[in-house]
C-alpha cells in the first residue's frame, strides 16, 4: 500500500514558502510517501517538483474537469470539477497534513483536517488551535520527518 500526506498551501507562495515546500517534496519521496495536493500553482506546484525530482508520486486533487490547472509535476490528476469544493479530498486522502503557508483556501483545509482528526504540522501557517506552527524552516522539515518516521510501519486504519 502506498502512504500519502497531504500538502497544503497558497497558490501564490513567496519565495521562502516555495523552497520550504520544494524541499519538503523532496524529503516526502525520499521516504517512499506519495505527495497529495491541489495540484495547481505555489506550495503545491513546489511540493511536487521537489517529490517529483527525488522519484516521488504526486497526485493532483484539481478544481477543474478538465485537469488545466495542474502544475507540470502532478503525475496523476483528479479532475473533481468541484473548484474549492475539493478541499476535504485533499485533506482527507492523506495520513497527516501538512500547511505552508496559506490564505483562506488553507484555513479550510485545516479546519477539515482538524474535523477528521488529522495531525497537522504546519510552517507558518494560520495559528489555529490544534497545529503545530513552525516559524523556523528546519524545525519544520525536521518535524514532518518524524512524523514520516513515526509513521512509516503503520497502517492506515479503517474507516
Amino acid at each position: 500500500m502506498m502512504r500519502q500526506v497531504s500538502v497544503i498551501g497558497s497558490s501564490q507562495a513567496t519565495p521562502e514558502e516555495y523552497e520550504v515546500a520544494y524541499r519538503l517534496g523532496k524529503l516526502i519521496a525520499r521516504y517512499g510517501w506519495v505527495v497529495v495536493s491541489g495540484g495547481r500553482t505555489g506550495v503545491m506546484e513546489a511540493v511536487s517538483k521537489g517529490a517529483v525530482e527525488e522519484g516521488g508520486l504526486t497526485v493532483g486533487i484539481l478544481t477543474t474537469y478538465t485537469g488545466e490547472d495542474a502544475n507540470p509535476y502532478v503525475r496523476v490528476r483528479i479532475n473533481t470539477g468541484m473548484s474549492w469544493n475539493r478541499n476535504p479530498i485533499v485533506v482527507a486522502s492523506g495520513e497527516f497534513v501538512v500547511a505552508v503557508g496559506g490564505r483562506y483556501g488553507t484555513l479550510t483545509e485545516i479546519g477539515y483536517a482538524l474535523v477528521l482528526g488529522k495531525t497537522v504540522i504546519g510552517f507558518r501557517t494560520h495559528p489555529v488551535e490544534g497545529v503545530e506552527n513552525y516559524g523556523d524552516p528546519e524545525d519544520f522539515l525536521k518535524r514532518v520527518e518524524e512524523e514520516l518516521s513515526l509513521r512509516g510501519d503503520q497502517m492506515v486504519p479503517a474507516p
